[in-house]
């Protein structure tokens, strides 16, 4: 499992916030190609196969109010999903503000992870997603490591 976080994400988490508010209002975007090297690299030729939203409606995602032990989870009264806008093989994810670019920056809050069937940051059904079909997420968690 792969996960790395943006340099304005980690000084917004040692500064003022916590992850869950920092994350809050993002989407969670899905994208082929190659993987890029940290959350502050620009995603170079990476092609976008999905946004995923609260019910595929534009709607930016939540979490639920309190963390269980070291974990966030997906607020579990939203249906995660989006509409494919490219048919590929996912092999990563950011967590995105609308407003971010995909550039090389230091100043976008982003979460990158690695995508696959197991042992991924973020784990679906299956990794070729088809345009126009519709890609759920039904689980999504975020672990802080305690050692």
């Amino acid at each position: 499992m792969s996960m790395s976080i943006s340099t304005a994400l980690a000084k917004g988490l040692l500064d003022t916030g916590s992850l869950k508010d920092m994350l809050t209002g993002m989407k969670l975007k899905l994208y082929g190609g190659a993987v890029p090297a940290s959350a502050d690299a620009s995603l170079g030729a990476a092609t976008l196969l999905s946004t995923i939203t609260v019910d595929d409606a534009g709607t930016a995602l939540s979490f639920e109010a309190n963390a269980v032990a070291n974990v966030i989870q997906k607020n579990s009264s939203e249906t995660w999903q989006g509409t494919n806008v490219a048919t590929g093989t996912a092999t990563f994810c950011r967590l995105e503000l609308d407003s971010d670019t995909g550039g090389s920056t230091t100043t976008e809050v982003r979460l990158q992870g690695d995508v696959g069937v197991a042992g991924r940051f973020l784990n679906i059904s299956s990794t070729l997603l088809t345009s126009g079909a519709v890609q759920g997420i039904d689980n999504f968690s975020i672990a802080m490591p305690l050692s």
